[in-house]
């Protein structure tokens, strides 16, 4: 594929967007090269700059779950946009989202609007710090929950000492108060907790990690820490930015029958528009201001035409009950079809999948966390990254990132991708 227009596009945003970019992975850093620029998107397919066609396995990053352009969210946008796009004043489409949300989720009552995914966990922590008087919180190595300076530590030393801040610009006494432990590691939490009795007001984790590639909860690694969260009085906050309304209409507290103390949202509920959320049980959202007094606001948030599209997409959802069976479907599809071609070359590799979640990492041995991601081979997914591109599949540009299936995707999609996958395969061997 020629990518001339795209390059020369990326040239002229370098001269004024730091990197070329909005947000840092998709400047293709991690695989090399220079980023595709799309100019349009319909279904299960995204057409660049330079007339290509490209199957899409990112999908906005999860939100466009039914697919690029689903209508019924455009019409929804276009009918509000005609009416005004922002008044400051609170509307009645905020309401009925909202009583949408809480019936479909198990274990929230209230709910409120924020406009991304980072604004929504940094305020979940700030209300879970306020509700407990607590002020440390413990996070995991791998999960991404935004870039709010709580969230970007990495590792201390060893395993119970505090940690230290990942970029430039956080402060080391705002990384004093976040502990870092490692994904599917009960033993390890616990370890955290004892060395810092009565003073962890949160665990914030993502119930599927999807930003060190698919990674799934093993042996009932959800219900040990919701046990751990009662007996320690801790606030359990599940990151469904990725899972919410995709995993299962209830997202992951559904089905992993797990409650947590809050749930952070975004990517799906806002139908592609940037909107997140953060629910929970009266007895804690209540110490929201202007009810209580942990405060927390945005001037856009809640605005019209982020509700309409959230709203048409959660309703769409509500009604099909067939859905999550079909993208499972699809996904399994998919992952047995790579796995079959992938076994027939020498490339070591395994595969994770939850629902429509799954990841292909060229490594030996089972990724369950941050460290058994980190020993794939990153020089092979650079160059199965470019092979699909070259082949018009569009699969996230990090090893570190999980795929997103759409219900727009067809079995002859799925089936070009795996033919892609057996081709791109061969090249490596």
């Amino acid at each position: 594929m020629i990518y001339k227009r795209s390059s020369a596009l990326f040239k002229q945003a370098e001269q004024v967007i730091p990197g070329g970019v909005n947000s840092p992975v998709r400047a293709f850093k991690a695989v090399g090269g220079n980023p595709i620029f799309i100019k349009e998107a319909k279904g299960a397919y995204m057409y660049d700059e330079d007339g290509n066609t490209l199957i899409d396995y990112i999908n906005s990053w999860g939100p466009t779950i039914l697919g690029h352009a689903y209508q019924p969210v455009v019409d929804a946008i276009i009918e509000k946009a005609k009416k005004g796009t922002s008044f400051g004043t609170p509307t009645e489409i905020e309401t009925k989202i909202a009583e949408l949300a809480v019936n479909m989720v198990p274990n929230i009552d209230k709910i409120r609007f924020v406009n991304s995914g980072t604004e929504a966990c940094m305020s979940a922590v700030r209300l879970a710090r306020g509700y407990t008087k607590k002020e440390k919180i413990i996070k995991f190595a791998g999960c991404y929950h935004g870039h709010s300076d709580s969230f970007l530590i990495q590792a201390g030393s060893g395993a119970v000492t505090l940690g230290v801040p990942n970029s430039p610009g956080v402060t080391k006494g705002t990384a004093k108060d976040t502990l870092l432990c490692n994904f599917n590691d009960i033993d390890n939490v616990k370890q955290v907790i004892a060395a810092n009795k009565n003073e962890i007001a949160c665990i914030i984790i993502e119930p599927v990690a999807g930003n060190m590639g698919c990674i799934p909860p093993k042996n009932n690694f959800l219900q040990q820490l919701r046990t751990l969260c009662d007996a320690h009085e801790i606030v359990l906050i599940f990151d469904e930015v990725m899972t919410g309304f995709r995993l299962a209409k209830g997202g992951a507290q559904q089905l992993f029958n797990v409650k947590a103390d809050l749930v952070c949202f975004g990517k799906v509920i806002g139908g592609g528009l940037p909107v997140g959320a953060f629910a929970g049980p009266n007895k804690i959202m209540n110490h929201l201001a202007p009810m209580g007094p942990v405060y927390q606001a945005g001037t856009l948030s809640g605005n019209p035409l982020a509700m309409a599209a959230g709203l048409a997409m959660l309703e769409a959802i509500d009604a099909d009950d067939e859905l999550f069976t079909r993208l499972e479907a699809k996904t399994t599809y998919l992952h047995n079809g790579i796995k079959n071609v992938l076994n027939q070359s020498n490339l070591d590799f395994t595969i994770n999948q939850k629902g429509s979640m799954i990841s292909v990492h060229f490594a030996k041995d089972a990724v369950v966390d941050f460290n058994s991601a980190a020993k794939g081979d990153n020089a092979n997914f650079k160059a199965f990254f470019h092979g699909m591109l070259s082949e018009g599949i569009y699969i996230a540009p990090s090893a570190f990132e999980t795929w997103f299936i759409s219900d727009a995707l067809s079995y002859d999609d799925l089936d070009k991708t795996i033919a892609a996958v057996n081709k791109v395969s061969k090249q490596l061997s």
